[in-house]
């Protein structure tokens, strides 16, 4: 998909202000510090639209994009920042989890992992919360740059046979913010829902 325009729109902490034109989205989610807004930035080809620290928990709220004036991105808190207070995780946690539930302008959601590692607990938690959710679900692993062309291929197979023992078939598409690998692949899957 060629990307004409894409720009933040707004962020958001309760449903009523989530937008209202009935447009597609399409979400990213994983624990914090997986690289979701680099991701975003690297699949739009844009280097700071979504903001990217190195520090966790720097998104807060649902941060929406609106691209091509088609369809909405959206960029939602990383699940498990331990240095938050535990009332603004359980904030960000309720917020998260009934967007997923109850957003039927939702067409597909990606979850990121890092690929370093084998799925966390975290991870696990999350793709288990996907399962409940009537919306398509891909597995994007993140920061493949730092794995060499045969640890990526063990890093996917590590996550399916992971996440396969959870019964749910899965789509993993191994993935890199910095060296744009798996971008093709993300966008075939992202046009086929929007």
């Amino acid at each position: 998909m060629l990307i004409h325009d894409a720009r933040f729109i707004r962020s958001v902490a309760r449903h009523e202000d989530m937008p209202t034109d009935r447009l597609p989205e399409v979400t990213f989610v994983g624990r914090s510090n997986v690289g979701k807004s680099s991701l975003i930035n690297m699949l739009l080809g844009r280097k700071k639209l979504a903001l990217t620290s190195s520090t966790p928990g720097k998104t807060q709220l649902l941060n929406y994009y609106l691209i091509n004036d088609q369809f909405y991105l959206v960029d939602v808190p990383g699940f498990g920042y331990a240095k938050a207070a535990r009332t603004e995780r359980n904030k960000w946690s309720k917020l998260v989890k009934s967007y997923l539930a109850s957003r039927t302008t939702l067409r597909v959601i990606f979850q990121l992992i890092d690929s370093r590692h084998p799925p966390t607990s975290k991870d696990v938690e999350i793709f288990n919360l996907l399962r409940g959710v009537d919306v398509p679900h891909v597995i994007l692993l993140t920061k493949c740059d730092k794995l060499s062309g045969n640890s990526r291929l063990k890093a996917v197979k590590m996550t399916n046979e992971s996440l396969g023992e959870l019964g749910m078939e899965r789509i993993v598409i191994p993935t890199s913010a910095k060296t744009a690998l798996g971008k093709d692949k993300v966008w075939e899957w992202l046009e086929t829902f929007i």
